[in-house]
């Protein structure tokens, strides 16, 4: 299996063919046929089939962010650039950065805070839903099990309000919310210890939140992947053995892949479904690379691609980690952000699946 390329033929009927590089690019969200990504605080796009990234907007940073964000290591310390990205149909883009959620209305060519973040850092995902609807949970340490969060913006991310508290010693933060066009609902998903662990199902009012899978790490999850007939999830937990499971439409729950470490990112390119793992400190999961496991319909899963993590330690530059972007994707294209792995550190490369 070579560094950062396809395998070759395998179970999981899937083909990639590595089409391009780009150092210093994040990949961050498709909308249809359009990747976005950015440079820094640089907001970048590009059109399937193209070369060139084309400048979108900009998010002026504190002073200092402005100097390490030009530094890949720097950048890495410090977590800088935009963590998250949802588009809406008027073009209207909502996004994560250190310390806020950030707004650009269509036509702008600059985001504005408008949300100042007190409990943590960032969410790790913003969800768009059609009619314009978007969310994001709190994820912040939160040993003391304080309640938590999920805010809710209903004016194109130009003011939140609180749409649901989860009570104190519920969950510790909110992973991630899905939004699932088959079933018209929300998945979302909590940890990290215990009950705290939810799949749960939500109403897109989140006035009906039914817990579906909970209890234990296997119940643990930051991406899922919506399909018409099921949704795939990938566990995260540093305590057990990592599996990708497929909940199908009747809430039957199975087990049908491995993976070598915690997964926190998935997507789909046409048929194909993709989960990535990150290499993090832990007694069971010791592998020291960062590894994409794919699979044609979701039926046999194999590692596609891996990359070997750089020797800095993990506590001040990242886990290793292979980020995949939200949104729907109407390309051909997977695209990829690896993160503190030899070779292709904060490199984005782009993969033709066949």
């Amino acid at each position: 299996m070579a560094q950062g390329q396809f395998t070759g033929a395998s179970a999981s009927g899937v083909k990639l063919r590595r089409v391009a590089a780009y150092p210093k690019i994040r990949v961050l969200a498709w909308d249809r046929d359009i990747l976005y990504a950015c440079r820094g605080y640089e907001l970048v796009r590009l059109r399937a089939g193209a070369s060139e990234w084309d400048t979108v907007a900009h998010f002026h940073p504190a002073w200092w962010r402005s100097i390490t964000s030009r530094s890949s290591i720097a950048f890495r310390l410090v977590r800088d650039g935009f963590h998250a990205l949802a588009i809406l149909a008027d073009g209207t883009m909502i996004g994560a950065v250190p310390g806020g959620i950030v707004t650009r209305l269509s036509g702008n060519t600059e985001f504005k805070v408008t949300h100042r973040i007190l409990r943590g850092t960032r969410p790790l995902h913003l969800t768009a839903v059609p009619a314009g609807r978007v969310y994001w949970g709190e994820y912040f340490d939160n040993r003391e099990r304080a309640e938590v969060h999920i805010y809710v913006s209903d004016d194109r991310g130009l003011s939140w309000q609180v749409g649901h508290t989860f009570p104190a010693g519920s969950i510790r933060h909110v992973h991630n919310i899905v939004y699932d066009r088959w079933a018209e609902c929300l998945w979302i998903l909590t940890g990290d210890e215990g009950e705290e662990c939810k799949v749960l199902r939500a109403s897109l009012d989140l006035r009906t939140i039914d817990p579906v899978i909970s209890g234990d790490q296997q119940a643990r999850a930051v991406a899922a992947i919506p399909t018409s007939e099921a949704l795939y999830l990938s566990t995260d937990t540093p305590y057990e053995q990592n599996h990708i499971y497929r909940l199908d439409r009747r809430d039957n729950l199975e087990c049908v892949g491995d993976l070598n470490h915690s997964s926190i990112y998935g997507c789909q390119v046409g048929d194909a479904l993709f989960f990535s793992t990150m290499v993090e400190p832990s007694q069971v999961n010791q592998s020291r690379e960062v590894q994409i496991a794919g699979s044609k319909r979701g039926s046999d899963w194999c590692t596609l691609l891996h990359w070997k993590k750089d020797r800095l330690p993990m506590r001040y530059f990242q886990y290793g980690n292979a980020i995949l972007p939200d949104g729907e994707n109407g390309s051909k294209l997977l695209a990829v952000t690896t993160v503190a792995v030899e070779h292709d550190d904060l490199t984005t490369t782009l993969w033709e699946v066949e």
